[in-house]
């Protein structure tokens, strides 16, 4: 048994999902810390306390524990503002590490990254990172829409270059890392799963309307999701009603 350490500094596990900066990172930490746990090892995920009545810690499920970090103000923060309470994060990984010393840690998001990476130096733990995004994609579609700081490209580099391993999700996502100069010897690849026994084409489904085909649009309503090139394809669809679940 492994004790394993998750760090996701903006995404809990427990958080409500649907919030600007809670959907698919939170769903994938607590669906990995979970099967983690069924395979028999304990689990500590590490998020920032953005509530002051949050406990220092909450069992999620048998074998999982939340640790609740208190790195800046105890209140939401957008994650594009919480670098600066990074390096605060890092200090009191070091200082929960040495009291309570995981086998392996694996941080989620570059922030998360950049706080695990000089904890895990300090003590001489082996670290996975898993990215989620990229900076570099996200400024060549956003552009002026991309509010991430200034240092995040330069950050991803530093933590894909200083981590044991890449936890990449697809082949693109190795490809562009590449460009930024992590050699692709340092980047495994572990697709996002689905829960099959919750997204099945079996069961109840939405009533049929007067169009043949229905096109689905499945996400948050937040610009970034690309319901509008839903909408605009739309247009060029025709018998087709849209979807938005």
């Amino acid at each position: 048994m492994l004790h394993i350490a998750l760090v996701s500094e903006h995404a809990s596990p427990l958080a409500t999902l649907g919030g600007v900066d809670a959907g698919g990172q939170n769903v994938h930490v607590a669906a990995l810390a979970g099967a983690l746990a069924d395979r028999g090892h304990r689990v500590t995920v590490h998020t920032r306390r953005d509530a002051p009545a949050l406990p220092d810690r909450v069992a999620l499920r048998e074998g999982v524990e939340v640790h609740h970090v208190p790195a800046g103000p105890p209140e939401p923060v957008p994650k594009d503002r919480l670098l600066p309470y990074m390096e605060e994060f890092g200090r009191l990984l070091l200082r929960e590490w040495r009291a309570r010393t995981p086998d392996v840690v694996h941080s989620h998001y570059w922030m998360s990254g950049v706080a695990s990476l000089w904890a895990a130096r300090e003590l001489g733990l082996p670290l996975l990172h898993t990215f989620h995004a990229l900076g570099t994609v996200k400024r060549r579609h956003q552009r002026l829409a991309d509010t991430s700081p200034a240092e995040r490209i330069g950050c991803e580099i530093e933590v894909g270059l200083g981590c044991d391993r890449v936890v990449a999700t697809c082949r693109d996502e190795v490809a562009e890392l590449v460009r930024m100069g992590v050699p692709a010897a340092r980047i495994g690849v572990v697709p996002c799963g689905v829960d099959t026994d919750r997204f099945t084409p079996m069961g109840p489904a939405a009533p049929g309307g007067p169009h043949r085909h229905r096109l689905v649009q499945l996400g948050r309503l937040v610009p970034r999701k690309g319901a509008a090139v839903s909408v605009a394809a739309l247009a060029r669809l025709p018998g087709t009603e849209l979807l938005v679940v």
